[in-house]
């Protein structure tokens, strides 16, 4: 029987792809703790999830590791957070903890690197290239936001610096990100969010074109020495459209990250910056070949981190196996396989590039395909979660024809 002991705080995709992850690899459960349940962990036989109302209070999260951690003695605890959130609170008090191995990030590292506008700050210093992006510090005129003033054009992009910030100021037309097709309406989104209360950074960002298949998704882990020790790629085919949801990954297939060009520059920046545990970068190539943008990092896993574990890099292993090994090897992941949330057919019906559909198909018939939520050990003799992930499922092919901009065409 093994004596590790997963913990994450958090219920979400997030939640479940890692705790999968511990079990295929060391048949260890898992606890977690959040706010509410959600149905991606609810009525799982190896996530046992707690209900803490006020979870996201930094007092009541301290509270509620300590007795367990003091319920659990001798027993390796790692400790991860599932949202921008929980991951930030942990980061701020992780060394208070010291019953937990809880492999993020220095706490200095999160106001350098967690909002964008100071990430872009370390973008330039080793050749990372970004979209080109207006920085705000609070509302202005639309004059202010003219083609002629930022020097791109509309449509535009219009998102919060600091993501942890911005959703702590809830309001009826919040989304994750905004589209603006004019400077009035540019002007009208700063001006609804800064009325939220939000008191971080706004940013005004030129529009990269390209659709969802036009998006990579790059997971590094780091060791506890700062030693960047995997690496892997994921190229998008498509991302959920909820206001809520938009950007986050519902199908990708893994590619060879060494034919990623910023892999050099990003390794580069997260060992120099001493960067230590998960991080998550959004890339985005535009429709000229060899052009890719960053978006952002995530100082976490990412939510749809199965697709690492599916690729042949299990992300527990990374974890328990190199995170104090003093190794300096660094693989890169090369293996091609087809990861989904969303039913395979959605995810062929939506995709906008015909070939990586093909790709896709040709990889399910090869037998290298995995949803993340159809996992035979936690399906079998348990009827509840059967009803539940189909259900869930079920709902993808609503959500889809409801709020994906465009038909599907393959």
């Amino acid at each position: 029987m093994s004596d590790i002991i997963p913990v994450f705080l958090g219920a979400d995709l997030n939640c479940y792809n890692f705790a999968r992850a511990f079990h295929e690899a060391y048949g260890v459960e898992s606890y977690a703790f959040g706010r509410y349940p959600m149905a991606p962990t609810k009525y799982s036989r190896i996530v046992h999830f707690t209900t803490v109302p006020d979870m996201d209070n930094e007092t009541t999260m301290m509270r509620i590791l300590k007795d367990f951690a003091a319920q659990h003695t001798g027993k390796r605890l790692y400790l991860f957070g599932c949202t921008d959130d929980y991951a930030a609170m942990i980061i701020r008090r992780k060394a208070e903890l010291p019953e937990y191995i809880a492999p993020g990030p220095a706490a200095d590292l999160y106001t350098t690197v967690q909002k964008k506008a100071e990430f872009y700050e370390v973008c330039d210093k080793f050749g990372i290239p970004y979209p080109a992006t207006k920085v705000l510090t609070a509302p202005v005129d639309a004059a202010e936001l003219s083609e002629e003033k930022l020097g791109f054009g509309y449509p535009l992009i219009v998102k919060p610096s600091s993501s942890v910030d911005y959703w702590k100021f809830p309001f009826d037309s919040m989304k994750k990100v905004y589209t603006a097709h004019s400077a009035d309406e540019a002007a009208e989104i700063v001006r609804t969010v800064y009325a939220s209360g939000y008191p971080d950074k706004m940013l005004v960002q030129k529009m990269v074109p390209g659709g969802d298949d036009h998006m990579r998704v790059l997971t590094a882990f780091s060791d506890k020495n700062g030693k960047v020790r995997a690496m892997c790629l994921g190229h998008t085919m498509i991302e959920e459209h909820t206001p809520h949801g938009l950007g986050n990954h519902a199908a990708i297939v893994t590619e060879d990250t060494t034919a990623l060009p910023l892999v050099e520059n990003i390794r580069q920046m997260l060992e120099a910056c001493h960067y230590t545990g998960f991080s998550n970068f959004d890339i985005k190539c535009s429709d000229e070949p060899g052009d890719f943008r960053v978006f952002e990092i995530n100082l976490r896993q990412g939510r749809s981190n199965y697709y690492v574990t599916a690729g042949g890099m299990n992300l527990a292993r990374l974890v328990v196996e190199k995170w104090d090994d003093n190794g300096d090897d660094c693989v890169l992941n090369r293996n091609e396989v087809f990861w989904h949330h969303v039913p395979a057919q959605v995810a062929f019906t939506y995709t906008e590039d015909p070939a990586l559909v093909r790709k896709a198909k040709a990889l399910k018939a090869a037998g290298e395909e995995k949803c993340s939520l159809l996992y035979a050990p936690d399906l079998r003799w348990n009827p509840v979660r059967y009803a539940c992930v189909l259900e869930q499922l079920r709902r993808q092919f609503k959500k889809f024809k409801t709020y994906y901009p465009k038909p599907g065409k393959n």
